[in-house]
């Protein structure tokens, strides 16, 4: 992950975040598969192989805990910070070099290389530089070695274990990383999904997925990873079930008031071109015409349910997904009449970090209840997993006539 630092500084060193071939951050030694070639030097192996921490160079180095993120992996990883007064003089070049080892194959260990150049910063200069880095981790235990230093051969070093365990609870769970694997960290969140072999019993389920794509914080100016990445992994979670086989995706913004992607009737959700068009959005700006059309978010998103839930050919199903949407007039009764009776059910996926700070509907949630929808809260990644699996049997359900189960959780 880049590395931030506090400061006047701050901008120029994360600036200077580099990596082999140009590629900033972090990079796994001896390339992504096991069993790669790894070449360090000795001094450094004597450090790592020491399990002594050492402060030649002033720093300190906690431990982050390993998560379980919306994209069904364990992120874990480190922060770190230096005093500006060491890092003091002409221009620097901060090495971290760092090793995790799975305690059930200790003989397969992963290295990583991590370079930060830093800019020249004054004798006086005050604050710390703060850097991050981070990896992905499948269910186990780990000990992680890890070393800075710099262009003096100055040396902070320190020693840590990581555990990644699910709950009980979540057991059957499918983790899209292998117990005891270790990789590095994606940080490109819409790259191309890798195929998926779609069940051949019986005929595909054709889906169409309206994704409100907005911060959790309606009055946010722009859209952080935070934001996204529950969104993304929705859709992704969505297209990896083998029973899906067709795919509509709709991606809109109720505060620009706009359709910014729309992809009909494909085998795969493309999400390249997803996050190309998710960039065009500039929440931050708002046009005086827009700011002066009463109810217009209303009226935006009413026309977009008509639309979509009319048009042809009938999907198997109708999915609402995004953060709450507390707008000052929900659609209307009667205009949702105009749609008809829908002989497909519909769902909304509601990505809400912190559910109980906005216990009441939004304006999604009002029309998915109109035409007797199923409405999921997701805060955490166990609600994705459940969600999703729960959805698609719906669907597979009603679709070949059978009994519907028990009504979900509003």
């Amino acid at each position: 992950m880049p590395g931030t630092l506090s400061g006047r500084s701050a901008a120029l060193l994360a600036l200077c975040m580099c990596g082999a071939a140009g590629v900033a951050g972090q990079i796994r030694m001896g390339g992504s598969a096991p069993g790669g070639v790894v070449r360090i030097f000795n001094t450094d192996l004597a450090v790592l192989e020491m399990q002594e921490p050492r402060k030649d160079l002033p720093c300190s180095a906690t431990p982050v805990k390993a998560l379980l993120g919306f994209d069904l992996k364990f992120h874990s990883g480190y922060e770190v910070s230096v005093p500006l007064r060491d890092l003091a003089g002409s221009e620097n070049l901060l090495t971290i070099l760092f090793r995790v080892t799975p305690e059930v194959r200790p003989d397969e260990q992963v290295y990583f290389v991590q370079r930060v150049r830093v800019p020249s910063i004054e004798e006086d200069a005050r604050g710390d530089a703060f850097l991050q880095g981070s990896f992905d981790l499948g269910e186990g235990n780990y000990h992680v070695d890890w070393l800075m230093r710099d262009r003096s051969e100055r040396v902070c070093s320190a020693y840590w274990d990581a555990e990644a365990t699910l709950a009980a609870r979540d057991r059957q769970m499918g983790l899209r990383i292998a117990a005891g694997e270790i990789r590095a960290s994606e940080n490109e969140q819409f790259r191309e999904e890798p195929p998926v072999e779609r069940a051949a019993s019986e005929p595909p389920l054709n889906v169409k997925v309206l994704v409100n794509f907005a911060p959790q914080n309606a009055h946010a100016s722009t859209l952080q990873p935070i934001d996204t990445s529950a969104l993304v992994s929705i859709l992704r979670t969505i297209s990896r079930d083998p029973r899906i086989g067709k795919f509509s995706i709709t991606a809109f913004n109720l505060q620009e008031r706009r359709v910014v992607f729309r992809q009909a009737d494909a085998d795969r959700i493309d999400f390249p071109g997803l996050g190309e068009a998710i960039g065009s959005l500039n929440l931050g700006t708002v046009s005086v015409k827009l700011l002066g059309q009463k109810h217009g978010e209303t009226e935006f998103l009413a026309d977009l349910i008509k639309k979509e839930a009319g048009a042809e050919p009938r999907p198997d199903a109708l999915v609402f997904a995004g953060p709450k949407a507390m707008l000052d007039q929900n659609v209307q009764p009667e205009t949702l009449k105009e749609i008809g009776d829908l002989d497909y059910p519909v769902f909304y996926m509601n990505y809400a970090l912190n559910p109980q700070a906005a216990p009441w509907r939004d304006a999604i949630s009002h029309a998915v209840r109109f035409f007797k929808g199923y409405e999921f809260t997701i805060s955490r990644p166990r609600d994705l997993w459940f969600a999703v699996t729960e959805m698609v049997s719906r669907i597979v359900k009603l679709k070949h006539g059978r009994p519907n189960a028990a009504s979900s959780s509003e």
